[in-house]
C-alpha cells in the first residue's frame, strides 16, 4: 500500500507518518520509485504501537527504546518482558535505598535477579513518596495489595502471546500503559462502593442523601 493508504487504514496523518520515518521509529517501506514506497501489514502494526505509546504520554526517546526491544528481542521471553517494562519505567535512581522495596516485593514471590532493576527502583520511588508525605500503608492492607497484584499478574502473563516478539512486547507495553489507568479507575469505583456499603449515605436512587448532585 502507499503512504496515503497506510494513513487511511491507521488514522495517522501522512505528515506524522513521515515524521516517524525521519525519526526512524517506523521502518522504511519498499522503494518502488525514488519518491514512492510500498508499505505492508508490519508497518500497520508497528504504526499502531507507536501511536498508542505516544498518545499515552511516552516520549519519542522512550518509544525508541520500546522499538529497540522489538527490533532486537532477547531470546528468553522473560528477558523480553523485562526489556519492555524497562522501556516504559523511569530510569534507575542509584540514590534510592532498595531495602524497603525488596521487603515489599518479596511478598509477590520476588527473589534477587527475577526482575529488571528499573521496576524495583520504581517501587522504592513510590515508597519514598509515601514516606515523604508521612503516610504509611496499613499493615493489614499491604498483603491485600500483594495478593491482588499477584493474581492480576498471573492472569496477564498467562495471556502473553508467544507467536512473535512484536506481539509479546505490544501486549506488555500497551497492556501496562493502557490498562493501568483502567485499574486505577476501577479501584476508585470499588473504594466508593465499599465506602457506601460501610458508611451508607446513598439513597435507593443512587443519589447522596446529603443532596450532592441534586
Amino acid at each position: 500500500m502507499r503512504i496515503s493508504e497506510l494513513s487511511a487504514q491507521t488514522g495517522v496523518p501522512v505528515p506524522t507518518i513521515k515524521y516517524y520515518l525521519r525519526e526512524q521509529l517506523l521502518p522504511e517501506g519498499e522503494r518502488s520509485a525514488p519518491t514512492q514506497a510500498a508499505y505492508g501489514e508490519t508497518h500497520v502494526q508497528r504504526l499502531r504501537v507507536i501511536r498508542a505509546l505516544i498518545e499515552s504520554g511516552v516520549s519519542v526517546a522512550e518509544t525508541r527504546r520500546v522499538l529497540d526491544a522489538l527490533n532486537n528481542p532477547p531470546e528468553n521471553p522473560h528477558e523480553l518482558l523485562g526489556a519492555a517494562h524497562a522501556a516504559i519505567t523511569p530510569p534507575v535512581d542509584e540514590s534510592l535505598d532498595l531495602t524497603s522495596a525488596q521487603d515489599v516485593v518479596a511478598g509477590l514471590g520476588w527473589t534477587p535477579g527475577m526482575c529488571d532493576d528499573a521496576v524495583l527502583h520504581d517501587v522504592a520511588r513510590a515508597l519514598q513518596g509515601l514516606e515523604r508525605a508521612g503516610f504509611e500503608v496499613p499493615q493489614e492492607t499491604m498483603p491485600v495489595y500483594l495478593r491482588s497484584m499477584r493474581e492480576i499478574a498471573d492472569a496477564e502473563i498467562a495471556g502473553v502471546p508467544t507467536e512473535s516478539a512484536e506481539a509479546a512486547v505490544r501486549y506488555v507495553v500497551l497492556g501496562s500503559l493502557l490498562v493501568e489507568p483502567l485499574l486505577l479507575a476501577l479501584r476508585r469505583v470499588a473504594q466508593q462502593v465499599a465506602s457506601a456499603e460501610r458508611f451508607g449515605g446513598v439513597d435507593e436512587g443512587g443519589v447522596d442523601e446529603g443532596g450532592v448532585g441534586q
